[in-house]
């Protein structure tokens, strides 16, 4: 098994990137979506009813496929010999960034699901703020990748 995941790591880690730029969209565009359904809708109006349409599109086609691919690949990574070095600091660091980008992206879908119910008491400006949270977790990781701190 490890033989073939040496013969098709360039193959692995090219899907990986595709996967997590698709995701990396996804995660920066949706809190915009949700900042301009606080800030132009009116719960069951017509741009309120174009924004759900547009959020739950853009989270389950693809947001999370990209999400899944990122994690099958990442982990395929992971388990190629003499890719990842356990005895550095930079695999931990990464795999703590990954989990909460995953955690944002989930929190992400349940404050969709806030608009749908007509639940949301997130304000637009906490919507900006958050939208923060993928640029610093990206910036982590691929300092993380690239830098490959060690301990």
């Amino acid at each position: 098994m490890t033989d073939f995941l040496l013969d098709i790591y360039p193959w692995v880690k090219s899907l990986h990137i595709m996967s997590v730029i698709s995701w990396m969209a996804g995660l920066f565009y949706f809190p915009r979506l949700l900042v301009n359904h606080v800030e132009e809708a009116t719960a069951g109006d017509q741009v309120d009813l174009v924004l759900q349409r547009m959020e739950e599109k853009l989270y389950r086609i693809i947001m999370n496929p990209a999400m899944i691919a990122t994690w099958v690949f990442g982990l395929a990574l992971v388990f190629t010999p003499g890719i990842v070095d356990w005895g550095d600091v930079w695999p931990y660091l990464k795999t703590f960034s990954v989990i909460t980008m995953t955690w944002f992206h989930f929190w992400l879908g349940n404050k969709r699901k806030s608009f749908v119910t007509g639940t949301n008491t997130t304000s637009s400006r906490n919507f900006r703020l958050m939208n923060e949270v993928p640029t610093v977790l990206m910036m982590i990781i691929v300092f993380s990748v690239v830098v490959k701190f060690s301990g």
